[in-house]
């Protein structure tokens, strides 16, 4: 897996718009998108869409007078590497402490349910 630079909120969220739609998907379909959802105006989403494609996080290509973009990097990809730059960051890569933070932070029964269902799951993976 590639080494991604973390992008600022504003490019994540065109990101995972994109990851969200089935692609190629066009400059004007993605400023459609952000714009419900941002307020955006369409030339910031064309600029935040132009910083993405010179990260080599989005291809781009012309067709007639519109430009489609598709994604170089997959979310799962990127999710995977900012979680653990996260947990290195925050927690020192211990799962205690990042348990530690979500309970201080409220974990209810119904979270803690869906957490042992997972644990469980992936217990018989391993096996």
């Amino acid at each position: 897996m590639s080494s991604y630079p973390q992008l600022p909120d504003s490019e994540f969220i065109i990101m995972q718009i994109i990851w969200g739609q089935p692609t190629p998907i066009s400059k004007t379909q993605v400023a459609d998108l952000a714009e419900p959802e941002r307020g955006w105006k369409p030339q910031t989403v064309y600029t935040l869409l132009n910083r993405l494609v010179d990260k080599k996080f989005l291809s781009s290509e012309k067709q007639g007078k519109e430009r489609f973009y598709l994604p170089l990097v997959s979310q799962e990809d990127y999710l995977n590497q900012a979680t653990g730059r996260f947990m290195d960051t925050f927690h020192k890569n211990s799962i205690t402490g990042l348990m530690s933070a979500l309970f201080s932070s409220g974990v209810n029964d119904d979270d803690l349910t869906e957490l042992d269902a997972w644990i469980k799951e992936n217990q018989r993976k391993e096996s």
